[in-house]
């Protein structure tokens, strides 16, 4: 048995797809089972909560052999700490308790960096990794960049204004990932258990790009002006307010600002990593920008 945590995320979603196609039975943990495809109600059991309570993790995780785990984001939460490891806290006893043998979790870049110690998301889920880990299953976290599919947030901006905007220096070159190739990475190792002990695996993405590139690649696939605008920890504080806590909107500024420090560039490149996450950006530009830039 297989159990998929947020299975209506775009990771989830692509990874479903993958899973279901086995042999294994699937289990999905959905807040709200309507907008399951309704493929996925038809072959998959579905236990409706959220995996941040103990009765539907105790549910969900009866009989399971393998989870994939991945925290829903909460900007309301009172701090990155409270939205990582408070959040995962039952599901974290409930592997123990149900002798889960595998889990799959999405992490991110930066263990073992200078400034992983205060990097606001970062920081709450490698501490929350650290915490799987000790619970005695087999672990592998999937260490990300950030994810191409974040731009999606940025075509109210292009469309008013020609611009994308971030904390990085434009000419700050970061790998960049599809989520996609995330959750293509994911089926392979909940289908593929011939795997123990606790790892990282670091999805890289292709190749990495600066700020001032990555607007380049998005004005050509466009088809319209697009420039880069470095923008103040205290800017995009104030553009995240009302919307985020204030203890969440100071980690999504710390993570960017460590980010621009050396956050996602502890681990080196290899030609493997074109290989296992393939998508680049201008692909994914085309394929996922464009429609929903024209659609929007």
């Amino acid at each position: 048995m297989i159990v998929i945590t947020s299975p209506t995320s775009k990771i989830g979603t692509r990874l479903l797809g993958r899973v279901l196609a086995g042999d294994e039975p699937v289990r999905v943990i959905a807040r709200d089972p309507g907008r399951l495809a309704p493929e996925v109600r038809e072959r998959a059991e579905v236990v409706r909560g959220s995996h941040s309570d103990a009765v539907v993790v105790d549910a969900a995780f009866a009989g399971a052999d393998a989870v994939f785990w991945l925290v829903p984001a909460d900007p309301l939460a009172p701090d990155a700490e409270s939205a990582y490891s408070g959040f995962a806290a039952a599901g974290i006893e409930a592997f123990a308790r149900h002798r889960v043998r595998h889990v799959v979790g999405v992490s991110a870049l930066g263990r073992g960096t200078a400034v992983a110690a205060r990097a606001g998301h970062v920081t709450g889920t490698l501490a929350m990794d650290d915490r799987i880990a000790k619970s005695g299953v087999h672990y592998r976290a999937l260490a990300n960049p950030s994810f191409m599919d974040n731009t999606l947030r940025a075509i109210p901006l292009i469309k008013s204004q020609g611009v994308i905007s971030d904390l990085f220096a434009p000419d700050r070159r970061l790998p960049v990932v599809a989520t996609r190739d995330i959750g293509d990475v994911a089926a392979t190792l909940l289908l593929d258990r011939d795997w123990s002990g606790v790892e990282e695996v670091p999805l890289l993405g292709p190749e990495d790009l600066t700020p001032d590139e990555t607007a380049a690649i998005v004005a050509e696939e466009l088809g319209t002006p697009v420039t880069y605008r470095q923008i103040s920890g205290d800017t995009l504080k104030a553009a995240l307010a009302g919307r985020f806590s204030d203890g969440m909107a100071q980690a999504m500024v710390e993570m960017g600002l460590a980010k621009d420090a050396g956050l996602d560039t502890g681990v080196r490149r290899t030609p493997q990593d074109a290989v296992r996450t393939p998508t680049t950006f201008r692909t994914w530009c085309r394929e996922i920008l464009k429609p929903a830039f024209d659609a929007a």
